[in-house]
């Protein structure tokens, strides 16, 4: 595990990056502005705790042509994911909650939970039979996705018929609802089998407010967000200055425009794997304390335990998981608990990168990144779901070819 202060002791030795290789991250956002293939974006790189890039770009809203800055709220969708896992971490740290808990232990009704596997009938007709889960799916699986819950688009199409058709995100529910609902859908893959992304942090975010008795929003807030300093990061905006600042996709991106109408929608609903808004501002801090390996400013948000199992790989060769297409993390990335973690400098990709570099992002273009061996953070805030598979490699190879010496 790395500190602050063994990081500062190092910082001599550790590269610093060059100023016009920086400007290029200025020409590449100015360009996608100018081209109109964003409305704006805003980035951070920090060094040693120091700001070492930022700058804002364009509009927050291509319609009221609001300026972007470091205080424009994103809607991170993905990106709240790490966060509910620090939360988790944070309770099993004090002893509420332990990794090995079945998911049945508080909600009961994932007792009875079943894995749908693809069958075809004498006819050839495809139907899915129904088959008890060869163990519980326990805490562990909702932080690694291994549970064997899934989003519907990525389950195969017996899954995803059985998730459509069930109502799951009919009228109004809460994080209660909405975890009952899961419990009953058939889970695509036996737990501890395969990581498959998914609902996993919407019901590890349901057994927080159980073990915690309060609201997911509450528990965060009290022991993450206002320690933290981290005064804009919430599930629902609450004042019309608040929605003023919001960030917003352009007109054509439909997908992530409805996504996104979706989830206002329904701020009843605080979503564990993707609710959450937030700002350049109060994610740097968020990034900071876990480059700092779980502590920021004098407080310790988890133990150095918790911190190193968290940020270890727990999907790797031995692990027992399998990976298929919608391995997310990446060649090159094993996963901890909540975040995707580098265990090969040559085979990820994009390439640049350094063993043990955390990492994620979302599907409205959020990107956050980790690097102990630079002591380094760096974070990109957009909303584009058309852009982001394009826009992200060519941020990250920017970000660590400003800090190459061979080039």
């Amino acid at each position: 595990m790395w500190t602050s202060t063994a990081a500062a002791n190092q910082a001599a030795s550790i590269p610093a990056p060059s100023p016009d290789k920086l400007e290029r991250i200025t020409e590449f956002f100015n360009n996608e502005v100018a081209t109109g293939k964003l409305p704006g974006a805003v980035i951070l790189i920090q060094q040693h705790g120091r700001l070492a890039y930022l700058k804002c770009f364009g509009v927050q809203d291509v319609e009221t042509k609001t300026p972007m800055s470091s205080d424009t709220i994103f809607a991170l969708h993905s990106m709240t994911k790490p966060i509910t896992s620090v939360a988790a971490m944070m309770l099993i740290d004090a002893g509420k909650l332990s990794l090995a808990d079945s998911a049945s232990k508080f909600i009961p009704a994932f007792a009875d939970v079943k894995v749908g596997v693809a069958f075809a009938a004498a006819d050839g007709t495809p139907f899915l039979k129904l088959v008890p889960p060869d163990r519980p799916v326990t805490i562990e699986d909702l932080l690694r996705h291994t549970s064997g819950i899934i989003y519907d688009y990525i389950g195969g199409k017996l899954i995803d018929k059985a998730y459509k058709g069930s109502g799951l995100f009919d009228g109004r529910y809460n994080n209660k609802v909405f975890a009952e609902r899961m419990a009953r859908l058939p889970l695509a893959r036996q737990p501890g089998t395969l990581w498959r992304y998914g609902h996993s942090t919407d019901v590890l975010g349901r057994i927080i407010e159980i073990v915690s008795g309060q609201t997911l929003y509450q528990f965060e807030k009290q022991h993450i967000f206002d320690p933290l300093g981290m005064t804009s990061t919430k599930y629902a905006l609450e004042s019309a200055g608040e929605h003023a600042r919001m960030a917003e996709p352009l007109p054509n991106d439909t997908i992530l425009k409805d996504s996104e109408a979706e989830r206002r929608a329904h701020p009843e609903w605080e979503s564990g794997g993707g609710g959450l808004v937030s700002t350049l501002n109060d994610y740097a801090r968020f990034a900071q304390m876990i480059l700092n390996g779980g502590e920021f400013d004098g407080k310790r948000y988890l133990s150095p335990a918790a911190f190193r199992a968290m940020t270890s790989d727990h999907v790797g060769p031995t692990s027992g998981v399998a990976r298929d297409y919608f391995y997310f993390p990446g060649d090159g990335f094993g996963y901890g608990y909540g975040l995707a973690v580098r265990t090969d400098p040559g085979n990820a990709k994009p390439p640049p990168g350094s063993i043990g570099e955390l990492k994620w992002d979302s599907g409205s273009g959020t990107y956050f990144g980790v690097d102990p061996h630079l002591n380094m953070i760096y974070i990109m805030l957009e909303q584009t779901q058309n852009e982001r598979g394009r826009i992200l490699p060519a941020f990250k190879k920017l970000v660590y070819d400003a800090f190459a010496t061979d080039n």
